[in-house]
């Protein structure tokens, strides 16, 4: 086991880490930039190193000072959290080649599923269900149009490189393919230098389910069943529960032993997501995030595991501490995203917290790096928390949510509390009748 860890990231994911290791008799080191100087991932790890500037490129995203970091300090291994570095092949490469571990998958998994062309095909391959579409890049227009025909509109076109709704553009009909073609190219070039994009059948009422694995890098695997995304604005997730409304133990089932296997196959390490749309009982791949994500602690609240911990061990070269029966699911987990952002336009809202008081009782947990006095920079994302509640069954998780949200107080900037106060007056969202569509549907009626 590791004696001390670099935890290559900022603000609650990082403090989880911190966490984890403490409980785990493991020394943690805390990377910052000069803005993020008195953040409580700071203030609570064992070690700190002031690795750059406020800009992300010259602190977060410097790959030479975290290798600096790591010799100074002496950690063994890094945690990437998730963003930044955490899904950066050359990055873990570099790791490996100063004899440090990366407490994640290989470097060639992550290049495989981080080209949603090749991440597309092999999952095809090791047989699981995929959207019909190009069979890869698509390098014309006129292919373009051939293939389209083939599917049939509506089609959507998407960066192979792409992320977070850039470079993803729908054409309802054939007149509107060339349009969404050339722009979707030109937005994939600026925001990922590769403007090479592929087809897909475009789905109308979908859910986004995604199910989470783990494998121990030597052919063993395990799901820890799904989660429900679809709440969605602009391809962002707001809202994330575990088990999903609509999925049911004999389909989580048979998709979880499909995605388990599939990585088994490749012998993946770590902990990894593979998500899917969900339509009239059916399943089709989209992608596959090879991290921890942020929506993890709905899982780990369900499964009653620790996958900080998971991940730390399995890097380690330990094996797995449970095998698929003992994964079973119990109760209903709900996490809801506090965005530093200003309704209804959803503006940053950066700026000091006057006043900070987090909800508890049972089965409420408050995963954020926030505090009195705390001034959130404006160099970041706008994630300050997350509100996770457990219940024996979903209404008892809604009712621990609508009550935690009103024991909670962030003062002193603008934040996303109130959005949720609305959406648990809807009877959408009580009963688990959305799609990805709804949540921008409803802001248009509702703000605007």
């Amino acid at each position: 086991m590791f004696d001390k860890i670099l935890i290559a990231n900022r603000g609650e994911i990082a403090l989880r880490v911190v966490r984890a290791c403490r409980e785990m008799g493991i020394s943690s080191v805390a990377v910052h930039s000069t803005a993020d100087a008195d953040a409580m991932h700071v203030r609570m790890a064992d070690e700190s190193v002031c690795i750059g500037p406020p800009s992300s490129s010259e602190s977060y995203l410097s790959m030479p000072a975290l290798i600096s970091a790591c010799e100074i300090t002496g950690a063994q291994a890094i945690h990437p959290g998730y963003g930044f570095l955490s899904e950066n092949a050359s990055f873990v490469q570099i790791v490996e080649d100063h004899e440090l571990t990366f407490i994640g998958p290989s470097a060639e998994h992550i290049r495989i599923m981080g080209d949603k062309i090749t991440a597309k095909e092999t999952m095809k391959k090791l047989g699981v269900p995929c959207v019909p579409g190009s069979e890869g890049g698509v390098v014309d227009f006129e292919t373009a149009r051939g293939i389209a025909a083939d599917v049939g509109y509506p089609v959507i076109v998407k960066a192979t490189a792409g992320g977070g709704g850039r470079g993803m553009k729908l054409a309802r009909t054939a007149g509107d393919l060339e349009s969404a073609f050339r722009t979707a190219r030109a937005e994939a070039k600026a925001a990922f230098g590769n403007d090479e994009v592929y087809i897909e059948k475009y789905l109308g009422t979908p859910r986004h389910i995604e199910v989470q694995v783990f494998g121990d890098g030597k052919g063993n695997a395990v799901h820890l069943g799904e989660r429900d995304c679809s709440l969605q604005r602009r391809h962002q997730k707001v809202l994330e529960e575990a088990p999903g409304p609509a999925i049911d133990a004999e389909t989580r089932a048979r998709i979880g032993k499909t995605c388990a296997d599939a990585v088994a196959a490749i012998g993946y390490a770590g902990a990894g997501t593979i998500e899917f749309l969900y339509e009239n009982g059916e399943f089709y791949f989209i992608e596959m995030n090879t991290r921890l994500q942020v929506e993890h602690p709905v899982t780990e609240a369900v499964y009653g595991v620790d996958l900080v911990r998971e991940q730390i061990r399995v890097a380690a070269g330990e094996p797995m501490s449970f095998v698929q029966e003992d994964l079973t699911p119990l109760g209903h987990a709900i996490e809801v995203r506090l965005n530093a952002e200003k309704l209804p336009n959803f503006q940053p809202s950066p700026g000091r917290i006057t006043q900070y008081h987090a909800p508890g009782g049972l089965g409420v947990r408050m995963d954020s790096a926030i505090y009195d006095g705390y001034r959130i920079p404006p160099y970041y994302d706008s994630l300050i928390g997350k509100l996770i509640v457990y219940g024996g069954d979903r209404q008892e998780a809604l009712a621990r949510l609508h009550r935690a949200l009103g024991e909670l107080i962030i003062d002193g900037v603008e934040t996303t509390v109130p959005l949720f106060h609305a959406l648990l007056e809807e009877p959408d969202i009580l009963t688990g009748n959305y799609n990805i569509h709804w949540l921008e549907h409803w802001l248009e009626r509702n703000l605007g």
